[in-house]
């Protein structure tokens, strides 16, 4: 590792994007993730980049779409509503197998919401928020050195698979300024772009990008391959770290934000004698059921804590399958989960669990 710096999230992401070979960013400002703009419009020009302010979120992401068409390395970022009114041109870009990566900083909703972090994007990112059956790549830091190292890893994933890949951060996250130390050598991976539009001087057939196929047995084969690649991503690319979970009577099930808290409770919880351990999920998509194999046969209980109103909780009872009561906490609106409060509701696990009592949220 090299250079020590004190940076906001936003402005991590931003630089990591340049290291990572990205020169080209369109986007359309909204907080809490402005700064990631502002970085850019300031040092893409100093690497023979190109930052363009887009006349709306729709304008930005179609530019994503074309410049991305020709293998370039390319960004936009936004916050959930703005991240909404990409829907359209995320899923023409999905069905056309363009990489890009997308930066969300997510921010309070429905609607309009406010300006405080929030976790509701989850649906939206994982289930696929615009139409047909594609998937995107969804990664889920919890530090800003990890907003660093995991937009990196996004231009890499987008590239080696040809599929969007989504940094879910929140407005905590976004905000925050820690210490990143970077690398003196990014790892990038360049693979072969033959289906890049880049000219061709008669010298190779035409490339097309497209996501329109008239005839619905071609279409449905180009649905086969994608949803072949999907599953070669699940089964290769699902990331999740465990703490604390070898001896865990109750595993926490946190990712982002919400994780690091867990950790203090973590803490808290070993000096009133409970077993409490972690299982964050690192990517939202693919979802890490391995790792759920792993521990669940040690935890008595697993409990989804989250700033949203349940989203990933689905995600986590398919995971567990009924084999073990899962709990949820969740605050909404801006507001995060406190540590007090995510201890109490262990106490009362651990209580239900001496009782013989198991039910679940």
């Amino acid at each position: 590792m090299g250079q020590k710096m004190l940076m906001k999230g936003n402005e991590a992401i931003a630089e990591a994007a340049i290291r990572a070979g990205c020169i080209h960013y369109f986007g359309y400002p909204i907080t809490p993730q402005t700064e990631i703009a502002h970085y850019m419009a300031k040092k893409l020009p100093k690497v023979n980049g190109v930052f363009l302010q887009a006349e709306s979120e729709i304008a930005a992401i179609n530019m994503v779409y074309g410049a991305g068409s020709t293998g370039t390395r390319v960004m936009t970022s936004s916050s959930s509503p703005g991240i909404s009114l990409k829907q359209e041109g995320l899923s023409y870009i999905a069905g056309a197998q363009v990489p890009a990566v997308v930066v969300n900083i997510v921010r309070a909703g429905p609607g309009l919401g406010g300006i405080q972090p929030s976790q509701s994007d989850y649906f939206q990112s994982c289930k696929g928020g615009g139409h047909g059956d594609y998937r995107q790549i969804v990664l889920a830091p919890s530090s800003v050195q990890e907003l660093y190292e995991l937009t990196v890893e996004a231009f890499n994933l987008s590239d080696r698979y040809r599929i969007v890949t989504i940094i879910q951060g929140d407005g905590i996250l976004g905000q925050m300024m820690e210490v990143v130390e970077f690398r003196d050598t990014e790892p990038i991976e360049r693979p072969q772009i033959p289906w890049a539009v880049t000219g061709h001087n008669n010298k190779r057939g035409q490339n097309v990008i497209t996501s329109i196929h008239l005839n619905p047995a071609v279409l449905e084969q180009w649905n086969r391959n994608l949803q072949d690649k999907y599953n070669l991503i699940k089964e290769k690319e699902a990331r999740y770290e465990l703490y604390n979970t070898e001896n865990a009577d109750i595993i926490i099930v946190a990712y982002g934000t919400v994780a690091r808290i867990a950790k203090s409770v973590i803490e808290k919880a070993k000096e009133e004698g409970f077993n409490v351990g972690l299982l964050r999920p690192i990517t939202l998509w693919p979802f890490p059921q391995e790792a759920f194999e792993k521990v669940i046969n040690r935890a008595n209980a697993f409990l989804t804590v989250e700033m949203s109103s349940g989203q990933m909780l689905e995600d986590v009872k398919l995971s567990v399958n009924g084999r073990k009561p899962v709990y949820f906490h969740g605050r909404m609106g801006g507001m995060v989960p406190e540590r007090d409060d995510i201890l109490k509701i262990i106490r009362d696990i651990y209580e239900k669990s001496a009782s013989g009592s198991c039910d679940s949220n």
